[in-house]
């Protein structure tokens, strides 16, 4: 896992370089460095992660946010070439060396630019940032896009427009880093509130959620033997809401709940969302 890449996808770009580029050249984000070079500070750095990055489908999540961002007037950075991989995928394997290597190298770029505040769409490296680099010397504000997009909501920077989910059933996946790690269930749910769907919750929410299958690591291995994936039995549950719209603050989660839903053949009736993209397809 990872290699010599310094990311799980083992892929030799660096973040946020090769998701769709003629649009983001486009959208105009600007680095960290560039700010640097004017004598700038942004009001956040988005930290982009390595799913937001190389995964296809988690691309648009980035690129729905960054366009958010943008319609509600946020003055945001990137760190482009100079963001690593959080090192969370090392450390959940068992690989400590490669996590501090990582850990230590990506506290130096944050410090140098003495980054205040970072927001990001990964519950896993928002939880790495938040609770696992302190002891590092990485000490952030760290913001879940999910409370961020509140936020925005709550302060009138950010409103709803159009009514395309008014009234649809949504069901919302609680993932482990965010909610059970962190504590974090009123935010995405007030985020969905705000698009005035009918919210369904799965029997298993909240403190006593179930993982989709992906967390500590187990993205980037076989499953151990079993009768059931656990994002097929997640995917049943979400099923049983009758719901046509899954949302989702992750994008591991992302991935194993539009797996399990592909795997049920309901493809063509629920289709899984990350809550930026409900957000901005809205209108």
């Amino acid at each position: 896992m990872m290699n010599g890449e310094y990311n799980p996808f083992t892929i030799h770009h660096y973040p946020f370089t090769i998701i769709h580029l003629p649009l983001i050249q486009t959208m105009a984000i600007q680095t960290m460095a560039e700010l640097a070079a004017e004598g700038r500070k942004p009001e956040i750095l988005f930290w982009v992660g390595c799913a937001g990055s190389f995964d296809d489908r988690a691309q648009r999540v980035t690129v729905a946010f960054a366009k958010i961002l943008q319609k509600a007037g946020v003055d945001f950075a990137i760190l482009g070439q100079e963001e690593s991989c959080t090192g969370d995928p090392a450390r959940r394997a068992g690989n400590e060396f490669l996590f501090q290597m990582l850990a230590q190298q990506n506290v130096a770029v944050l410090n140098m630019y003495e980054v205040k505040k970072i927001v990001t769409a990964c519950p896993h490296c928002f939880n790495m940032l938040k609770n696992e680099y302190p002891e590092l010397g990485g000490h952030y504000e760290v913001v879940h896009h999910t409370q961020f997009l509140q936020s925005l909501l709550a302060e009138g920077r950010l409103k709803i427009e159009g009514g395309q989910f008014k009234g649809k059933k949504i069901t919302y996946h609680d993932s482990c880093y965010l909610g059970r790690a962190n504590g974090v269930y009123e935010a995405p749910r007030s985020v969905l509130e705000a698009l005035d769907a009918d919210l369904v919750e799965m029997k298993r929410c909240r403190t006593n959620g179930l993982c989709c299958g992906a967390g500590g690591a187990q993205m980037w291995k076989e499953d151990e033997p079993g009768n059931k994936r656990i994002n097929i039995e997640r995917t049943e549950e979400a099923l049983e809401t009758g719901a046509e719209i899954v949302a989702v603050n992750c994008p591991f989660c992302l991935t194993m709940m539009s797996d399990g839903v592909k795997a049920k053949e309901q493809q063509e009736r629920v289709m899984v969302y990350d809550l930026a993209e409900l957000i901005l397809n809205n209108g």
